[in-house]
């Protein structure tokens, strides 16, 4: 296939830039500890300076996969799907999401939202970036807002994002993981005064797993 081809179909979201896939235990947010097979797309301009995936930014790393053949590779392992980034709603999700459907998954997103919502979700995690903010939509829609607390400022703007979400919308405030030890007893100490919010641990780096 040659390469203006391929790129029609990534523009189409029937290719997608695959970076990796693995079946591991999800270790952030509402469903941590649960079983799950994550699909990391490539590709992601909003450029926070403590990412822990920047390799994934840059798509054109990562080699253009069909969507059939992530399909067929996810219902090998698990019911529930992650699809994580980069930022995957740089692309259309909608093919790869019927796709999952039809095979009767549940398909979770983890998106700062910056761009256009696309596909169909059983489980929205927003997690915003003051980067560059998330599309109004999207708000509405999802069922957790984890908010990533670098430094003290972060709490406020968790506020300022709390107060766009809906009102089912679980809040989550966690720690970026090179600061942890400092950032910890800060948050320990805000979701006991103000109990509408919950701390999240990136519990899989506890479990040195994927």
């Amino acid at each position: 296939m040659v390469k203006d081809e391929v790129m029609t179909l990534v523009d189409k979201g029937l290719m997608l830039p695959l970076m990796e896939e693995f079946y591991t235990i999800q270790g952030e947010g509402y469903h941590k500890g649960t079983a799950a097979y994550f699909i990391r797309v490539g590709g992601c301009d909003v450029g926070c300076h403590w990412c822990d995936v920047k390799e994934s930014w840059n798509a054109d790393t990562h080699p253009p996969t069909a969507v059939e053949s992530i399909v067929e590779n996810a219902v090998k392992y698990s019911d529930t799907i992650v699809i994580t980034g980069g930022e995957p709603l740089t692309w259309d999700m909608t093919p790869l999401t019927r796709a999952l459907k039809n095979k009767n998954l549940k398909i979770h997103i983890e998106t700062s939202g910056a761009y256009t919502l696309t596909g169909v979700w059983d489980w929205i995690c927003l997690s915003p970036k003051k980067n560059k903010l998330p599309k109004p939509e999207i708000y509405g829609v999802a069922h957790e807002l984890k908010v990533i607390v670098y430094n003290k400022h972060d709490f406020l703007f968790a506020e300022q994002e709390a107060a766009k979400v809906n009102e089912n919308c679980i809040l989550y405030l966690q720690p970026e993981w090179s600061v942890r030890e400092k950032m910890i007893p800060l948050i320990v100490d805000y979701v006991m005064k103000d109990p509408k919010w919950i701390v999240s641990l990136q519990t899989h780096k506890y479990l040195n797993i994927p």
